[in-house]
């Protein structure tokens, strides 16, 4: 099973100089489409885990617009092992103006994780 998110990143969640959004806020995107993906699933949030691998490729800035995707990948007696992929699908321009920007062809790979999240049985309302 696949879930996919789309976000546009805001002047609130810059969190460095030159308006940068910091990693974290991508784990928790990633964190977020895990929760959708779970109740789809099973019919419950779950709870994460643990990560086992997170890369960082590309810098996310306010204005740009991201594609966060996650997928079961193997699914145990409780837990879910999931893949994410964080995609920058529009690029903010503030080099050119205020409102400026481009639309990525293809869509630029930012971040990508693999975690695990556990569904207790008894929550387990979907088989």
């Amino acid at each position: 099973m696949k879930t996919t998110l789309y976000v546009r990143m805001s002047l609130h969640d810059a969190h460095y100089g030159g308006n940068l959004v910091d990693g974290a806020r991508i784990l928790g995107l990633f964190g977020d489409v895990a929760t959708e993906l779970l109740i789809r699933n099973d019919g419950d949030e779950g709870l994460f885990r643990a990560y086992e691998q997170v890369d960082f490729f590309q810098p996310v800035y306010a204005g740009d617009f991201l594609e966060v995707t996650a997928e079961i990948v193997h699914v145990g007696n409780t837990s879910r092992k999931i893949e994410f992929f964080c995609y920058k699908t529009i690029q903010a321009r503030p080099d050119i103006s205020a409102s400026a920007a481009d639309w990525l062809e293809p869509k630029v790979l930012v971040a990508s994780a693999i975690g695990t999240c556990v569904v207790p049985k008894d929550n387990q309302r979907i088989s």
